[in-house]
């Protein structure tokens, strides 16, 4: 059975590949800006009634949209997945020095002021 991550970020490479999908293949930035939004408001939707069946579809279908962006990227010579990821990575440790660091947040209100300053720096920088 084929399931994990790696697995998944084939199956992009090969639905927009020589012998994919024709919609699939045919699809841009641009184009998917609309099933983005409705996807993100169907998953806002899921939480909101508190249903974990749809939120896991809903959470897949986000998750189809940015493996179809990072895969568009990839084969425009922009950017991978892998970069998408390292980016995400490298952010949530350096936002986080009270949890990677040597910073102290003792409630929720200081991670979070942590959190702004920190972007901050790295807005600046």
């Amino acid at each position: 059975m084929k399931n994990n991550f790696a697995d998944l970020v084939e199956t992009f490479a090969v639905l927009r590949g020589p012998n994919g999908c024709p919609w699939d293949k045919k699809q841009t930035h641009e184009s998917l800006i609309k099933n983005l939004r409705e996807e993100t408001e169907e998953l806002i939707a899921a939480i909101e009634k508190k249903d974990p069946e749809n939120m896991k579809e809903e959470l897949g279908d986000v998750l189809l949209q940015v493996l179809m962006h990072a895969q568009i990227a990839k084969e425009e010579g922009l950017f991978s997945i892998e970069d998408v990821i390292q980016g995400l990575y490298d952010k949530l440790h350096y936002r986080h020095p009270h949890v990677f660091g040597d910073v102290k947040a003792k409630s929720a209100e200081e991670a979070l002021a942590v959190w702004k300053e920190m972007k901050k720096k790295e807005r600046g920088a």
